[in-house]
């Protein structure tokens, strides 16, 4: 079954329920952390079988089986077209569609997600894509890029700026042709990505730097697994000591919650933690500012993550509570510019079996 027959049997689903003078609901799989579990095939946190109604009988569930239809009959038309558009442009469009017009982008993004879930398909079939988020990859690594106008060689460490090779959005087109690198380093801001870019971590450590930009897009996370699949490279993700942080690395290495249905193409459970931890605060003195309450509602929540279960997470978070503190990544340069690539990486890197 292709995507546009998979979206269009959710219509006919609908349109023979009411038919049958039934009023018109659809099952989908609860997106919550009450309903991931652990693959042991995958090694990721997927899905479980709980699943919620989307029903005709209340107005909320009404107006989303509308905004539905409209949704997909507008994949269909853009489909049929060959044309593609963004997450934007579709929260935009939807401006023309009288009561069935999304009040924000969050509901036009949760409602494409459905469609993956209820189709089996990812959004690039259905020709949606997100907007461009800049994060780049730096490294002694030649790929090949397949573009509109042909294909493109690159080496993201000679033919590119200091800024690196920006990813795709489809990382799929990409092919590896030779890399030299030991293995990839994930990085959660720009500020210390430069400085590691700054201080030749790449090349004294033949290493690749990717940029993170916060939470990963899907195109970063993709990235990430195949350079670790593919070409065998250890990935660690280096992060600020917070609990938003936390959960980035979650995203990459577990799967998040809300694309738990992508988990088995998105993430790399081999991925470690190299980022700044609450017993980092009281090793090296960190300097670090007070939690506040949006802080301390996210830890209790997340000590309650199954994906954060295991020893580990849970003294580390505890210890953070205890301590009421969170710091940041360039918090290390309290020791000068070049601690963090000549000591503390380094350290963190031998100590996780990462470096010999």
């Amino acid at each position: 079954m292709s995507a546009l027959q998979a979206l269009l049997s959710i219509v006919e689903d609908i349109y023979n329920q009411m038919k049958e003078r039934k009023i018109p609901e659809i099952k989908i799989t609860t997106r919550t952390k009450q309903n991931i579990e652990f693959s042991e095939e995958s090694e990721v946190w997927v899905y479980g079988s709980r699943k919620s109604t989307r029903s005709a009988k209340s107005i909320k569930g009404a107006y989303q089986l509308l905004r539905m239809v409209y949704v997909i009959g507008f994949l269909k038309e853009q489909m049929k077209q060959n044309k593609s558009s963004t997450l934007r442009e579709l929260y935009y469009i939807s401006e023309n569609w009288g009561i069935a017009k999304f009040k924000e982008q969050l509901e036009s993004d949760r409602l494409i997600e459905d469609l993956e879930i209820l189709t089996g398909f990812q959004r690039e079939a259905f020709n949606i894509r997100p907007e461009e988020d800049g994060a780049t990859v730096l490294g002694p690594i030649r790929i090949r890029e397949k573009t509109r106008r042909g294909e493109r060689v690159i080496h993201c460490q000679d033919d590119v700026g200091e800024g690196g090779y920006q990813i795709p959005t489809n990382v799929d087109n990409l092919e590896f042709l030779d890399c030299d690198a030991d293995f990839v380093i994930a990085i959660e801001t720009g500020g210390m990505r430069d400085r590691l870019v700054e201080n030749g971590f790449d090349e004294k450590f033949n290493a690749i730097i990717v940029h993170l930009k916060g939470q990963p897009a899907r195109s970063t996370r993709r990235l990430l697994r195949r350079l670790n699949t593919e070409l065998n490279l250890p990935v660690v993700v280096f992060t600020d000591g917070d609990p938003w942080s936390y959960r980035i690395f979650a995203s990459i290495a577990y799967g998040s919650i809300k694309s738990a249905h992508l988990s088995e193409y998105l993430a790399t459970p081999s991925a470690k933690f190299v980022g700044i931890r609450p017993s980092d605060i009281v090793k090296y003195k960190l300097p670090s500012d007070k939690l506040t309450d949006e802080d301390i509602r996210a830890l209790n929540s997340i000590l309650s993550d199954p994906r954060f279960s295991d020893d580990f997470w849970q003294k580390e978070i505890k210890l953070q509570l205890e301590l009421g503190r969170k710091s940041e990544q360039q918090a290390l340069a309290k020791y000068g510019l070049d601690y963090v690539t000549d000591v503390y990486l380094p350290e963190r890197l031998t100590e996780l079996g990462v470096l010999k």
